[in-house]
């Protein structure tokens, strides 16, 4: 069956923004954000960290110190750009993959880690720092985040609120329904959905007929960007310019960063090789957002080996100086999950609560 001209109008609407190709050259000079080249480095520095920081939690995991971890290493561009762009004061809704964003908008390594160990300390976000603990149902934060942005514009404040999923969460009930709402009452929400090709095993083109996810902003009545994912400038301008529409009283962004994720779903057994060819992760790879990053500051004076080494060293540094620190964390005790649970505990758990209290004193 023909496609209807306005399906194709609307699957033309949505290429691929991008500023700078594999190669690490500007090719869309008029979108570039300004940055300084202390920025440029910047963002370059935490590229780098997070890539050795993903490293090492993989390793982490795979000894028995770390528990659920979700690798994020191809998705550095799209995860460093998007938080870049935000102010201090904007709130942040995690997937359980955006551990980097939210440590990068104020919360500790050492937090980061005992969250992933489900400690119950790695859930109490530190005061001041706008940020909800990483949501592990698919989709969940999709809701939450146009109920946050809603309640920033009734209270009339001066902020966003951005939210982040996968491609697989945007073919869930909790995506439609978090993005209609928000586009409804106008508020200022950021959805970032980071299309890395497969909802654990299931590639994208097996979850929508629609060519692109951006598009879905159509129906929802919202603004809708597709974005190179690996490009980490185009990243940072695309959401740089979603939430400026949201402070202006225009609404709510939809932006899909294409990208890629280089190791399995979650350390939780997934295994990548069972889906994914190796010519298929051999052509993502060329785009890698380091690589060409590196390429475009290495042309223009602002990087080199030794600045990259430095960055590699203090990321294990820190690491290893968190992970120490998670160690030193209290056990968890049945009464401190039943003491945060209620305020006022019913009559049989109390009992339940005095038993458990009495083995622990033991």
């Amino acid at each position: 069956m023909e496609k209807s001209k306005t399906l194709e109008q609307v699957e033309n609407q949505f290429e691929m923004f991008q500023i700078m190709n594999e190669d690490g050259e500007i090719v869309n000079e008029e979108a570039m954000p300004e940055l300084s080249d202390d920025e440029l480095k910047e963002l370059m520095k935490r590229m780098v960290y997070t890539r050795i920081w993903d490293q090492r939690a993989i390793s982490l995991n795979r000894q028995g110190r770390l528990g659920f971890y979700a690798p994020v290493a191809g998705q550095e561009a799209s995860m460093i750009g998007s938080q870049y762009a935000l102010d201090e004061k904007d709130w942040i809704l995690p997937g359980y993959r955006d551990i980097p964003q939210i440590v990068y908008h104020g919360v500790s390594l050492e937090q980061a880690f005992l969250w992933s160990r489900g400690h119950f300390q790695g859930g109490q976000m530190p005061e001041g720092v706008n940020v909800m603990m990483p949501q592990i149902i698919i989709g969940a934060q999709i809701t939450q985040t146009a109920g946050v942005a809603l309640g920033l514009k009734r209270k009339q404040k001066d902020n966003v609120a951005i939210t982040y999923t996968g491609d697989g969460g945007a073919s869930q009930g909790d995506f439609y329904e978090g993005i209609n709402f928000a586009g409804a009452y106008n508020a200022p929400g950021i959805f970032v959905v980071q299309n890395n090709q497969f909802a654990i095993s299931v590639p994208v083109e097996k979850q929508s007929a629609a060519e692109t996810i951006a598009q879905k902003a159509v129906a929802a009545g919202i603004h809708g960007v597709q974005v190179d994912g690996m490009d980490i400038l185009a990243v940072l301008a695309a959401t740089h310019e979603a939430r400026k529409r949201g402070l202006e009283g225009n609404g709510p962004s939809l932006i899909e960063t294409v990208c890629f994720r280089y190791g399995p779903h979650t350390m939780a057994g997934d295994d990548p090789t069972r889906y994914r060819s190796s010519e298929t992760e051999d052509e993502w790879e060329k785009k890698d957002p380091l690589v060409r990053f590196r390429k475009y500051l290495e042309n223009k004076g602002l990087w080199s080996e030794e600045a990259e080494n430095e960055t590699v060293e203090q990321a294990k540094e820190d690491i290893k100086d968190a992970i120490k620190k998670a160690d030193g964390a209290p056990k968890q005790k049945v009464t401190d999950l039943m003491d945060l649970m209620y305020e006022e505990m019913p009559q049989n758990l109390k009992e339940q609560y005095e038993e458990f209290e009495a083995k622990e004193s033991k």
